[in-house]
């Protein structure tokens, strides 16, 4: 019998729709094309002030959570550590992010913006300065909020409150538990049609590049039979990737991807104006600072610039918002263990320094060859064929076929990564959640993404297809709107409970003893093997969680307590509060600095018993406590657990008020 995890709601609706959209764009491609392109032309008219607005709330409201106290709260318990190294990361998100992207406009968009700039004369020197600029801008932080909206908030609820890691999990503040209803269905389907049309469209419009550069390379014909066959390939890649699983195939890829990008930019730097190019990106980059505020807001409003603003500004803006469930979700599976803070460090200015420092050394070098040595074929090459720009780009290089070699590798691997790990997104998105979803289902996503951009390509709907996919990221810009709302709420509860637990204190924090005080330093000083932690949980704390357990129940309040194996558990259920959780488990540490005789017998671990509360671990140990400092301590706890819920009702009581 085939297993499977499939929520059977989002599964079966997203199939359907698919189907439907392809067969649509299938055999009615031009018609479509135009049925989109209406649509997404008067939503640029229409409602562009919308998207500018929303995407300035995103970038304000990332960096607030940022630099304020928020930053602090990690995501997950608060003993969790992060699961992936900072190299390892870094080179899947950049690579599920927009990777690809930087190979098919690195050249192209800045010598575009410096042939047709919107607010000075083409092709000279304020041309050149202000083509940097609009490249930095589309490309840079804004972006990158855009996904950190929707990877935190999945992060956040999923790692934090043990909710399932969808989309739907960043509207339970506001709606509750409808999150697991027809709403939280819409929501995930959405998600999944966002991400495997982005994908499927952009591995369509991917072989176009790819054929390009084969045909430069290797004179292989331009033809819709040779894309077919390398999007096949492409998802059979993929497909092992998949199969492979996030630590195996993807990570490894995105490294690999990381790798070579960081190897083309190192000989494009320096085969080019390298002091220049350095020079330019110190300058691109104070640029970009300088004018942040008046782009961000900037919509044109008395120049009528509607249609360079709908071509290039709202076109990114819509397109990030609807690549956003995809990329937002696979940061989030790659992120537990690590703070708001470090996350948003690490999400919004590594990516964007990497890639302004990209765009600097492909683009300013594009224009360079093009003012001041006669490249003129870089710009017929950039307004004829796009996909072709890149390499004719490295004709003016040294070692142009090394390095269109390379940059062949790059397009492919790029590909390959946003195509499995859409494949995991997705799967994730139609089993629930589940992490640890059967192989098939993975596969299954991966071969249809394959199917859906060869099906469009050879009936020539691709274009409709991406004209969909942006015009649908208005439906989920007001759906990040409110996960924005949602995570304020989630977060500034979850300060008052971590603020009232770490400052609140009373006069129970210790117990009388008996223990003096040289008995004392015994304890601190002591390893203790594994076997003397777990007697003193099941001689010490177990008896002393189950008297306090006693007389919690005594009192009519709901109280349990657990004992398994290396750890104890008591808990105070609450119906509409969380609950009270006061846990002890045994941990092991390295021992920081061993005695000789420690090191004679090779002993390098000994063991603490710590204290888990609702929200993780507090790294103190109890380690020597006696009955009686464990059940102070238990009552000091549930004492500021009693904090948290007064000022959390007197709070509410105020905004109600």
């Amino acid at each position: 019998m085939v297993k499977s995890s499939i929520n059977a709601p989002v599964f079966f609706s997203s199939v359907l729709l698919i189907f439907i959209m392809v067969f649509v764009g299938a055999f009615w491609p031009e018609q479509s094309q135009v049925v989109f392109k209406v649509v997404q032309q008067w939503l640029e008219v229409k409602t562009g002030w919308l998207y500018i607005l929303s995407v300035a709330i995103f970038l304000i409201f990332i960096i607030f959570l940022m630099v304020s106290r928020f930053g602090d709260i990690k995501l997950g318990p608060d003993h969790s550590e992060p699961d992936y190294s900072y190299k390892s990361w870094i080179a899947m998100l950049f690579s599920a992010g927009m990777g690809i992207g930087l190979m098919f406009f690195g050249v192209a968009e800045p010598v575009m913006h410096f042939l047709a700039p919107p607010d000075t004369t083409p092709e000279t020197i304020q041309a050149a300065k202000d083509a940097m600029k609009i490249t930095f801008f589309h490309w840079g932080i804004h972006a990158w909020a855009i996904y950190a909206v929707v990877a935190l908030s999945l992060s956040y609820f999923s790692y934090r409150h043990k909710l399932p890691l969808l989309p739907r999990s960043a509207l339970y503040p506001l709606i509750g538990e409808r999150i697991y209803g027809p709403i939280g269905h819409a929501v995930d389907t959405f998600a999944v049609l966002g991400t495997m049309f982005g994908v499927a469209t952009s591995l369509g419009f991917g072989v176009l590049q790819l054929n390009a550069g084969l045909n430069y390379l290797l004179g292989w014909p331009i033809s819709t039979t040779v894309q077919v066959l390398l999007i096949i390939g492409i998802t059979l890649i993929a497909t092992l990737s998949v199969f492979s699983g996030l630590d195996k195939g993807v990570k490894r890829l995105s490294e690999l991807n990381l790798g070579l990008a960081c190897l083309l930019l190192v000989f494009v730097l320096l085969f080019g104006p390298t002091v220049d190019l350095l020079r330019a990106f110190v300058q691109n980059t104070g640029g970009y600072l300088s004018d942040i505020v008046g782009k961000t807001f900037n919509l044109y409003a008395y120049e009528q610039k509607n249609d360079w603003l709908g071509g290039w500004t709202l076109l990114y803006w819509g397109w990030w918002i609807s690549w956003s469930p995809f990329v937002g979700t696979f940061i989030a599976r790659i992120s537990r263990g690590r703070t708001i803070r470090e996350f948003l460090i690490g999400v919004l200015f590594v990516p964007t320094a990497f890639t302004f420092l990209w765009m600097t050394v492909f683009g300013n070098t594009a224009i360079d060859a093009i003012m001041n040595h006669g490249a003129l074929y870089l710009k017929d090459a950039v307004s004829s064929d796009v996909s072709v720009a890149l390499f004719r780009f490295f004709e003016y290089l040294p070692m142009s076929t090394f390095l269109s070699t390379i940059g062949l590798c790059l397009v492919v691997t790029f590909f390959v990564t946003s195509s499995d790990s859409g494949s995991l997104v997705i799967d994730n998105l139609t089993s629930g959640g589940d992490m640890e979803a059967p192989v098939w289902q993975r596969i299954f996503w991966a071969l249809l993404q394959g199917v859906v951009a060869s099906v469009l390509l050879l009936a020539g709907g691709l274009q409709a297809l991406q004209t969909v996919t942006i015009a649908s990221a208005m439906p989920f810009l007001l759906i990040m709107l409110l996960m924005c709302l949602g995570l304020f709420k989630a977060l500034k509860d979850d300060w008052l409970k971590l603020n009232s637990v770490q400052s609140h204190n009373t006069s129970v924090q210790y117990a009388e003893t008996n223990m003096n005080w040289e008995e004392r330093i015994d304890v601190l000083v002591c390893h203790p093997s594994y076997e003397e932690a777990q007697a003193f949980l099941k001689d010490c704390a177990a008896p002393a969680l189950s008297r306090a357990c006693q007389s919690f129940v005594k009192r009519n309040i709901q109280a349990q307590m657990r004992f398994i194996g290396d750890h104890v558990r008591f808990v105070i259920k609450a119906d509409e509060q969380h609950d009270f959780v006061y846990g002890l488990r045994i941990r092991e540490h390295t021992i920081p600095n061993p005695i000789v005789s420690e090191i004679e017998q090779g002993e390098a671990s000994y063991y603490r018993v710590e204290v888990f509360l609702e929200q993780g671990g507090q790294h103190y140990d109890v380690m020597g406590y006696t009955q009686k400092q464990l059940l102070a301590d238990v009552v000091t706890q549930y004492e500021r657990y009693l904090h948290y819920l007064h000022l959390s009702s007197s709070e509410y009581l105020g905004e109600e008020a």
